[in-house]
């Protein structure tokens, strides 16, 4: 017995050829494909444009591997946590948030994560898989219903901070992108779009050359390589020397700034080293700094700095013309703010 294929997997020219090869007209295709991405369709069934018999030949050769909102929180500050359900069971978690101007989806890539960075709870899950192209749409497809549900207003910005390194998934997450940004899609803008990554050089000159047009924001924490390691071990493999060149690079062929995501914590990166190091850092290429608080995922290995450590950083990066902005957590009262994804029963 033949396995059924996953349809969405299909470009719309090889949908049309399968229409062709089985004795109906290329324009079918073009119909079945608006019904899969633009209207978001769970089921063959309800494609009232398209034949009872062609439907049910859909039905007999493929799947439509749609994702599941398996549950759902809410948090005081508006913040929706999404516990969604993938085809073979396995589960991702996504996040709406919401501000007065905009609503924000957050969305994960991998199952788990590749990497090993010591105060993130995703990192301490074992990386199951990659999400495919069509199960990255359907978590905005989600949250844009949610946003217009629950906050009256669609979906503004998109950003890849959920489970997993968006760049060890290269190219299912450029996929995603251009689905969601394509008219057959979404339709949204790449400008409001932000994929965030740890640092994979290599990676990050493949978007450069490949001109991609969103945003680009590095989780930095440390502008020290001792420091960077000690709380992101694959730094080992990716030196601050290499991801500053490919910066550089990125920003050369772009010319689009970068938004580095930071994180003080008390006893760690606190120190005036650090925030001098930080300040060089931000020298190579235009730049912004997000100061993020941090989110306790219990141990208490990794505490937040004080009041004042992070104000030396916001008076020391002001003073030499870096914007910077602090980002206070929301979502925290379900699990939902950053660094702490990881499904927890």
């Amino acid at each position: 017995m033949n396995k059924k294929k996953d349809i969405r997997a299909l470009t719309k020219e090889q949908l049309r050829d399968f229409f062709v090869e089985n004795g109906d007209k290329a324009f079918r295709g073009n119909q079945v494909y608006e019904w899969l991405w633009n209207k978001s369709l769970h089921t063959f069934e309800d494609m009232t444009n398209i034949s009872k018999q062609t439907r049910e030949m859909l039905e007999e050769n493929f799947v439509i591997n749609h994702i599941k909102v398996d549950s759902m929180q809410k948090s005081n500050d508006g913040t929706i946590k999404n516990g969604i359900k993938l085809h073979d069971g396995l589960v991702v978690e996504s996040v709406l948030i919401p501000t007065e101007k905009r609503t924000t989806a957050c969305v994960s890539s991998q199952v788990g994560c590749s990497l090993d960075c010591k105060f993130c709870a995703t990192a301490r899950l074992k990386r199951m898989r990659n999400l495919n192209p069509d199960e990255i749409y359907d978590q905005v497809v989600v949250i844009d219903k949610q946003s217009r549900l629950y906050h009256n207003k669609k979906l503004t910005n998109i950003v890849f901070m959920g489970m997993g390194e968006p760049l060890m998934n290269y190219k299912n997450v450029l996929k995603s992108i251009e689905m969601i940004t394509s008219p057959e899609g979404l339709g949204m803008s790449s400008k409001r779009i932000t994929v965030s990554t740890s640092g994979v050089p290599k990676m990050i000159k493949k978007m450069a050359d490949e001109e991609v047009k969103f945003n680009l924001a590095v989780s930095l924490h440390s502008a020290i390589d001792e420091v960077r390691t000690s709380i992101m071990p694959f730094n080992t493999n990716f030196p601050l020397k290499d991801l500053k060149e490919s910066l550089e690079y990125w920003y050369e062929k772009t010319k689009r700034a970068i938004t580095y995501e930071y994180v003080v914590w008390n006893g760690i990166n606190d120190r005036k080293e650090d925030i001098t190091a930080l300040v060089e850092f931000c020298k190579y290429v235009p730049c912004k700094v997000n100061l993020i608080e941090y989110n306790p995922i219990d141990d208490g290995e990794f505490q937040q700095a004080s009041n004042s450590a992070i104000n030396n950083y916001i008076s020391n990066l002001e003073m030499h013309d870096i914007t910077v902005n602090v980002r206070r957590s929301r979502g925290k009262d379900i699990d939902a703010a950053c660094g702490q994804l990881a499904n927890k029963a």
